[in-house]
């Protein structure tokens, strides 16, 4: 951005350089940086698949970090609605909290709704092209509905709960996602177990040992 393009509120801005790099940090840490970006139904299994991604990046010796849409709703985004424009201000506002983590060399796991693709597009934007992947967590309206233990699906068709993604409000099929998973015959570690095989055949991630991958065994 140049100096003539800036908003007039920023004009007096200036970006501060770190004298580390993005690439130090990673050879520090020991990992690429990246954020794998999960879009996705309300009751599709996001966050639930973002945390044990999570907790296998941590086992596995990588520095990451979830960012789930409710957490942040609850304290950075708070003073947002769920209004067309205060949607595309909370993924914004997401976008460039992932890119802070990627520059300093940590992985992001980011778990959104995210349902309109002109908003998914401006976080790629943000993060960066070779720095983003999309990650379509597809599962079926009826699935979604059956996972409900909160209700929202039902206070949504009752005319309760306006602006519901896949009731009152549109989500817009990612066209051409990085990664796509149908969550609806699979089990949590099956769905992890793709996505972590994929990051480690475009060497997002390091080569894998398939004794490492999750099983429900870990679980117990």
């Amino acid at each position: 951005m140049t100096e003539q393009e800036k908003p007039q509120n920023q004009a007096n801005l200036f970006y501060q350089a770190s004298k580390v790099t993005r690439r130090q940090r990673e050879t520090v840490n020991q990992n690429a940086a990246f954020t794998i970006w999960f879009t996705g139904l309300s009751g599709a299994g996001k966050s639930t698949i973002a945390t044990e991604l999570d907790s296998w990046l941590f086992d596995n010796h990588y520095y990451s970090y979830v960012l789930d849409g409710d957490n942040t709703r609850i304290g950075i985004n708070k003073d947002l609605s769920f209004s067309r424009a205060d949607r595309g201000e909370n993924i914004r506002r997401v976008a460039e909290i992932c890119k802070l983590f990627n520059d300093a060399g940590i992985i992001c796991i980011a778990s959104f709704i995210s349902p309109f693709a002109d908003d998914r597009q401006k976080a790629r934007d943000i993060i960066g092209p070779d720095s983003f992947i999309e990650t379509f967590i597809d599962t079926s309206i009826e699935t979604c509905k059956q996972r409900d233990t909160k209700g929202l699906y039902q206070l949504a068709e009752s005319g309760m709960l306006p602006d519901f993604t896949g009731i009152s409000s549109p989500f817009d099929l990612p066209l051409n996602p990085d990664i796509h998973i149908k969550t609806d015959l699979k089990s949590v570690d099956e769905c992890v177990n793709e996505i972590i095989i994929t990051l480690a055949r475009v060497k997002k991630i390091r080569e894998i040992n398939l004794k490492t991958l999750p099983t429900s065994a870990d679980k117990h």
